[in-house]
Formats: structure tokens, C-alpha cells, sequence
């Protein structure tokens, strides 16, 4: 059967303490209502509408394979639902309605929800949670058959319904008809003069339509964000949940409260990813490589048998064997070729280092296409920027390049060659040759003892 998901991320999240969309903050790597559609697609959610309103256009971007629905005044979670009316009556079947702030919910909860209303043939389903601390919370009263007879809201509460620890989650699966019928009912007679969707489910009540609960097997996945505090906690939880699920895969964690995993990281087995690790984006690591400690990869592969030792490393492919660090940074743009090496104090940009060639230490590269087995003495630099253009540097295979070597680009150096120490290289070096630019040296006799020494 058909079903849709309506995700409520119009809120600004005033006690977020920023311009932001409260929705669009992120958490590792992915923003808070990214996680919630993703969420949905996975549950198997055909169509998706998101609805916006505070900072539309930051948010917008981000749920661009949803359809929009613009809520321009915040009235409450039953006038967003009014907001999309239109877009929720060309459809039917169900409807899930999510917070675009909740990023812990399990697609497995949302099919959940799917299913249980199908199979009762319910009006709606809340989805609830059992709260050791259930003050502030609206409960949710049952009758003696499980089936929802109303929300309370907190200040609403008798001592008989405050006692109760069965709380609303402020997630619901409506089928789509009834949803639309009552939703044109709602008024907002209330304090704050809003509209709300708990009242709904107190008019499908009165009306002796099946309402029905849930509750959800984590209570983390009803969390909200409203704080950067619950921000912080959510990605904890959300960290362990993914270490979790990349240990159980045979990936090894000395620590995994000090190791962090966007959620598109993909991992193969036998890797080991020592404490401080951050990786991020669309990385992907090869089986048997150790990662870290201390080190940071975003948007890079990483192939198998590496070694990536206290560095960062950026949108970048490292093929088998390479070899990382420590302390090296490796930027946009590099291809680091099987067997190769960066070493310690290491920058590299935008270059390709061939097959088994080494950077070893103190060195700069940039914009370069080196061949296979070459070495770069300690303090070595492509100088690839003339203060307008970047410049290419090309090095052919074996070419051995000795220490505080200054390449100006644009220049090629050829294969097999050696460029002595110390030398500033501005020409071409062809093949074999031996390449060498230093100044005269001049030893001035008695010096010491012209400067009083």
C-alpha cells in the first residue's frame, strides 16, 4: 500500500541560539532532517514532503528530493498539516508524520508504524515512549483494550494521568482520508492560539474512530533536538550506533567512544581504526588497513593495507599499501599510487604520486604527476604558484631528488635523474641527467675576528 512521509522542519529552534535552521545543524556530518528523510526512504516511504518555513532557503537544498511545502506562519503542528493538504490529497494510503529534529528514528520504527496501522485498520497510530521522568511530556491514556482514548498535555494532567509514563513521541502514521477530514476541523482556541494534531486524534476518539499506540523499542529515537546539550547527546548515541554496527562487521576499535563515522562511511573487515579518528563523508576503507590515531579523512578512498597515521586526509584515493603520516596532510585532489608514502610533515595537494615513490618528510608537493619510485629528500619543494597561476611539475620514474630541492614550476624532470641538494631547479632536466643549481660558496678568512668576535 501506498504511504508518504510528512516532515515537520519549519521550527527556527530559538534555544539553539543561532541564525540557523535548528534542522539544518548537523550531526556527524549530515544534517539533523537529512537523517529524518533518509529515514523515511528507507522504511520504503514512496513520496516525501518536507515542510519548511524558518531559513527556507538553507534548508531547502537539503531535502531537494522532497516536495516543499512552505509553512510562512509557525501556528502549530496541526497548521503545517493544513499546509499540506493539497499535497497530501493527491495521495492516499499512509501518511507518516515525522519531526524534522528527531534524527535517531530507525526506518524499521516507521515501517513499523506503516504496518501496524494497515494491519488494525486504524485511523491513526501514535508512536509513544516509556519515560522514567515523564514530567513535561503529554501522556497518552489507554482504555482497558490498549487503544488510545486521549493525549493529556502535562498542565492538563489529573494526579491519575500525571502518574502515567506512557508519553507522546509527537510521531504519528494517519490514513491520509481521515487525516485531511479531521485536520479541517481543528481550531486554535488555546492559549497560544495554535493549531494542534493531538487534537485531532482527541476528535478521532470522540468520533469512535481505532487510534492506536506503539511504543518504541529506543527511546533515543523520539529524541528532539532543541539544545545544543541534546544535539551533543544525540550524537553520542548516534556514534555508538554506528561503531556498533561496523564492530559487529569485523571492523576493530581500541575505543569507540573516541572514534567518529559519518553514516555513508563504508568499511571493509579487518580494519583497525585507533582512538581520536574522524571519518566523514563518502570514505571508504580496504580491508586491513589501520587508521589513526589522530587522524581525519573526509570524501576519500583508502584501499586496502594502508596506513594512515596521525593526519588529514581530503577528498583523495590512496590505493593499496599506501602508507600516511604521521602528521601529513594530504588535500584535494591527490592519487596516491599503490605502494607510495607521505611522510611526516607532509603537505600534498592535487597531485599524483606514482607507484612505490616516497615524500618522506618536510616536503611540499603540488600540482605534480611523479612517476614510480622516486624519492624526496627532506625540505623539498614544488613551487607551484607564481602569484597569479598554479604551475605544473612533472618527475619522471627513479628520479631521485635530494634534500631542500626548490622545483619552479612549470618544469618536467625526466626519468632516472638526480637533482643535488640544495638546488633551485627553474629548466628542464632530461632524462638521466644530474641536475644541480647552487650559488658559489665563499669562505671569507678571518671574519670572526672582524666582527669582534
Amino acid at each position: 500500500m501506498q504511504s508518504t512521509a510528512l516532515i515537520m522542519a519549519a521550527g527556527s529552534g530559538t534555544r539553539m541560539k543561532s541564525s540557523k535552521p535548528k534542522v539544518a545543524f548537523e550531526m556527524l556530518g549530515k544534517p539533523l532532517v537529512r537523517w529524518v528523510v533518509d529515514a523515511a526512504k528507507e522504511a520504503g516511504c514512496q513520496d516525501v514532503i518536507s515542510i519548511l518555513g524558518h531559513g527556507r532557503d538553507i534548508v531547502e537544498p537539503l531535502v531537494a528530493d522532497t516536495t516543499v511545502v512552505v509553512q510562512e506562519q509557525q501556528l502549530g503542528t496541526g497548521h503545517a498539516v493544513m499546509m499540506a493538504a493539497d499535497e497530501l490529497s493527491k495521495r492516499s494510503g499512509s501518511v507518516v508524520v515525522l519531526s524534522g529534529d528527531c534524527p535517531l528514528i530507525e526506518p524499521k520504527t516507521i515501517e513499523g508504524l506503516i504496518s501496524e496501522r494497515q494491519s488494525k485498520g486504524a485511523a491513526a497510530v501514535v508512536l509513544t515512549q516509556i519515560a522514567d521522568d515523564p514530567f513535561g511530556y503529554g501522556r497518552v491514556i489507554r482504555s482497558e483494550n490498549g487503544d488510545v482514548v486521549k493525549i493529556v498535555e502535562q498542565k492538563d494532567c489529573s494526579p491519575e494521568e500525571a502518574a502515567v509514563n506512557e508519553c507522546n513521541s509527537g510521531m504519528y502514521c494517519f490514513d491520509i482520508s481521515e487525516l485531511l477530514e479531521y485536520v479541517s476541523k481543528l481550531g486554535n482556541d488555546n492559549a497560544q492560539g495554535e493549531y494542534y494534531l493531538t487534537d485531532v486524534i482527541s476528535m478521532m476518539v470522540q468520533d469512535g474512530k481505532k487510534v492506536v499506540a506503539t511504543v518504541v523499542a529506543d527511546n533515543s529515537e523520539a529524541m528532539g533536538i532543541n539544545t545544543r546539550v541534546q544535539l551533543a547527546q544525540a550524537t553520542k548515541q548516534m556514534q555508538l550506533r554506528i561503531n556498533t554496527r561496523h564492530m559487529l562487521a569485523g571492523v576493530t576499535m581500541w575505543d569507540p567512544q573516541q572514534v567518529w563515522i559519518g553514516p555513508d562511511v563504508q568499511i571493509a573487515q579487518d580494519v583497525e581504526i585507533l582512538p581520536l579518528s574522524i571519518l566523514m563523508g563518502s570514505t571508504s576503507v580496504g580491508e586491513g588497513s589501520v587508521i589513526g590515531p589522530n587522524t581525519r579523512i573526509v570524501d576519500s578512498k583508502i584501499g586496502c593495507n594502508c596506513k594512515v597515521d596521525e593526519s588529514v586526509v581530503l577528498e583523495s584515493v590512496f590505493d593499496d599499501g599506501v602508507n600516511c603520516g604521521p602528521r601529513a596532510y594530504i588535500r584535494p585532489g591527490v592519487h596516491m599510487c599503490e605502494g607510495s608514502k607521505a611522510g611526516t610533515h607532509v603537505e600534498i595537494k592535487k597531485s599524483t604520486i606514482g607507484k612505490g615513490s616516497k615524500v618522506p618528510h618536510l616536503s611540499y608537493i603540488g600540482d605534480t604527476t611523479m612517476g614510480e619510485g622516486v624519492n624526496i629528500g627532506a625540505g623539498s619543494i614544488t613551487c607551484n604558484y607564481d602569484g597569479v597561476n598554479k604551475n605544473p611539475t612533472t618527475i619522471g620514474d627513479r628520479t631521485f631528488v635530494g634534500s631542500d630541492t626548490m622545483m619552479v614550476a612549470p618544469v618536467n624532470i625526466g626519468d632516472d635523474v638526480v637533482i643535488g641538494a640544495g638546488s633551485t631547479i627553474t629548466k628542464n632536466v632530461p632524462d638521466g641527467a644530474l641536475g644541480i643549481a647552487r650559488a658559489k660558496q665563499t669562505n671569507i678568512e678571518g671574519y670572526k675576528k672582524y666582527k669582534g668576535r
